[in-house]
């Protein structure tokens, strides 16, 4: 157990019994993305899913357990009554939706998982940088499976390229078993990997037999087992990916398919979805042409779709080439390392305290080192009647957050940087809603006096914890997922529409989708081949003002920008969407932006680049057709399994930027159908 628990807070039944057989006050799609994505199976009943005052509960809890059992460790003052109440105050505040864990956090808080594997499941987003591949080659893409079938997101750069040569495996006479384990997996991709590299034998057999058959439930971390096919079809690819290359360097091609072809698996067969960045070089000519229909059509409907793909800009480059692909398809997106090493809050000015800073999170609101992890917890100030309200609520956030940090996980090289930095990040959705609310003036105040606030609290928690303060604090995520349950605005984005579809993936094997079915809503076969259905949801925007046609390329940076000044000492995370006139902006915009931005990434206004896209505008003739179509969801019968998170939370990271692909259906060979080496 790599955290011992002695004590276990409990939250007064008195107090819980105000909940009970109550809903709060759900968003639009509140309810059934609730349900989809975060309600455990309730372990006593092994027939339904939490409410959501069971879901508060577990997390409040084990938020506090961990509190508790820290500080019976270290011998530190724990007050219970004070406790107590804090923990109630914090009960409330969720119920509420003025602030929500992170969706890791509503799924894996409370559980005996994290208190006996550690705390990577509680966490967003990792980045691991593939620079030492020459020393150990297998790690970054065993690092970066392991942590992405915990559900967290993991980015990673290609400055591996050319420094291994790509040697012919030799065989060895034995068989490898694959456990049916996470660990298992892992291992699995480690041995074939290296067998690549002169580092250990390739199996001349592979039994996958002990792994459970696909729909079996998983009890520890929860879920539903993909069954062998997923690494049965990831070892195949990375055959296809590194046989050409026998006798060449590993270039930055090789080094995304691989992570891609790890992500598909994951995603094909994870119980979290996962998400995935690059962060190349702008004058890699080769990488900045993986996404390239023309060039790689096969491979890119094949696993390219996985990552999200980026640059490392640096201040004084030429953005006319670059600028110019990114207009066409959203891609490459820009990720500034310098001012991530320098800066905090770009008020703040230049300190250089993050300077061992590598890289980012696949959404770009986190400043990460190599093999570091982080968890993010969400704000929504448009749900606040003062900053004064809205001040209480961020204490509560941020010790929800901080806690997290407590716990190890189980890989030793991310705890040598996580107990360390103990990086967490504040984030804040439907800012765009507090624009129309307050104006931005107030709203800029707000974030200016709660992140000096956020500051005061890190000092006074970190002392009495005798834990290090947080090297960085705040970012803006760009949600999507979690600012579903109460209905918000996406981190600082504007809306879709004031009428559109929302579409949700939910696994085929789900239990959730015959009572979608039977209450009418438009389901279809994902084309991505990822073993999920897509479900529409048909939307009104309430209070609608202005949506993200009607607000220019430029206001939408100069947001980014205000909101890395006063508020993000991490980073913005925000896709700006451009109209077909503004493409010709964007590399005038880097140029200009490029000492006030940290991150930034873009897509096309006009027809989308790919089917069954998360948003999808429609009239209001079309939304009152399919409303008209909708009767009501048959809750009870909404037991499920599954939990997921696709890819990442917004638009961009959500779904793969591919053009015109074409349905298929993924097929996975039987393990004596494998193509070994020879």
């Amino acid at each position: 157990m790599l955290f011992p628990i002695r004590e276990r807070f409990k939250l007064n039944e008195e107090f819980i019994n105000q909940f009970k057989d109550k809903q709060p006050e759900w968003g639009p799609l509140g309810y059934i993305t609730y349900k989809r994505t975060y309600a455990r199976m309730v372990p006593e009943s092994g027939e339904r899913t939490e409410e959501f005052w069971e879901t508060i509960r577990r997390v409040v809890e084990g938020c506090y357990t961990i509190q508790w059992n820290h500080c019976i460790n270290l011998k530190l003052p724990w007050k219970k009554d004070k406790a107590q109440r804090s923990a109630q105050e914090m009960f409330r505040l969720i119920w509420e939706f003025k602030f929500l864990p992170p969706g890791r956090g509503l799924w894996m808080m409370g559980t005996d998982y994290i208190y006996v594997r550690g705390s990577a499941a509680l966490n967003n987003c990792a980045f691991v940088s593939t620079e030492d591949i020459d020393m150990d080659f297998a790690e970054p893409f065993c690092f970066l499976m392991d942590m992405s079938m915990l559900g967290v997101g993991v980015a990673f750069d290609t400055k591996g390229a050319n420094k291994v040569v790509i040697q012919q495996p030799k065989m060895g006479e034995y068989t490898h078993v694959v456990d049916d384990s996470k660990e298992g997996w892992v291992d699995l991709i480690r041995v074939i990997l290296n067998s690549y590299v002169g580092r250990g034998l390739r199996p001349a057999h592979i039994d996958y037999s002990k792994i459970r058959p696909m729909g079996s439930p998983i009890k520890t971390f929860g879920g539903i087992a993909p069954g062998p096919g997923p690494l049965i079809e990831c070892v195949k690819n990375i055959d296809i990916v590194l046989q050409p290359r026998i006798g060449h360097p590993i270039s930055s091609t090789e080094i995304t398919d691989l992570m891609n072809i790890i992500g598909k698996c994951v995603v094909s067969g994870g119980v979290r979805r996962t998400a995935e960045l690059v962060l190349g070089f702008p004058d890699d000519e080769e990488y900045l042409k993986l996404k390239d229909p023309k060039l790689h059509e096969d491979r890119l409907m094949a696993w390219r779709w996985a990552s999200n793909n980026s640059v490392i800009a640096k201040e004084g480059m030429l953005y006319h080439k670059t600028g110019k692909q990114t207009a066409v398809n959203g891609e490459p997106g820009y990720f500034w390392l310098e001012n991530a090493r320098a800066y905090g809050r770009l008020k703040d000015g230049p300190n250089w305290l993050d300077a061992n800073v590598a890289g980012t999170n696949p959404c770009a609101e986190q400043s990460l080192e190599s093999f570091e992890i982080c968890n993010l917890v969400e704000t929504f100030p448009s749900r606040h009647a003062s900053f004064e309200e809205y001040r209480k609520t961020l204490k509560y956030a941020y010790l929800y957050a901080k806690t997290v940090t407590l716990i190890p996980t189980h890989n030793e090289r991310t705890n040598a940087i996580m107990l360390r930095n103990r990086r967490i990040g504040l984030s804040q959705s439907g800012i765009v809603e507090n624009f129309e609310r307050w104006g931005k003036r107030e709203h800029f105040h707000w974030c200016d006096e709660g992140y000096k606030y956020i500051c005061e609290l890190d000092k006074i928690y970190s002392r009495w914890l005798c834990i290090p303060e947080s090297i960085k604090k705040t970012s803006i995520k760009p949600s999507g997922t979690v600012s579903l349950l109460p209905g918000v605005t996406p981190g600082v984005h504007y809306p879709h529409a004031e009428y559109y579809y929302r579409t949700i993936r939910i696994d085929k094997t789900s239990p959730l989708i015959e009572p979608l079915r039977k209450a009418g809503y438009r389901i279809e076969e994902s084309v991505y081949g990822d073993n999920t259905w897509v479900v529409y949801f048909p939307v009104h925007q309430p209070h609608f003002s202005r949506s993200k046609r009607d607000v220019s390329i430029w206001e939408q940076v100069e947001n980014v920008a205000q909101m890395q000044y006063y508020w993000a000492d991490n980073q913005v995370s925000a896709t700006i969407t451009f109209k077909p006139e503004e493409a010709k902006d964007i590399p005038y915009i880097l140029e200009l932006y490029e000492t006030r931005l940290k991150s930034i990434s873009f897509l096309p206004l006009e027809e989308h680049n790919y089917p069954q896209a998360p948003y999808q505008e429609i009239t209001k003739e079309i939304y009152e057709k399919a409303v008209s179509r909708l009767r009501p969801i048959q809750f009870e019968e909404i037991n499920t399994l599954e939990q997921q998170d696709l890819y990442c939370d917004s638009e961009k990271c959500e779904l793969p930027t591919v053009r015109k692909p074409t349905q298929q259906e993924v097929t996975f060979d039987t393990p004596e159908e494998i193509p070994i080496p020879k």
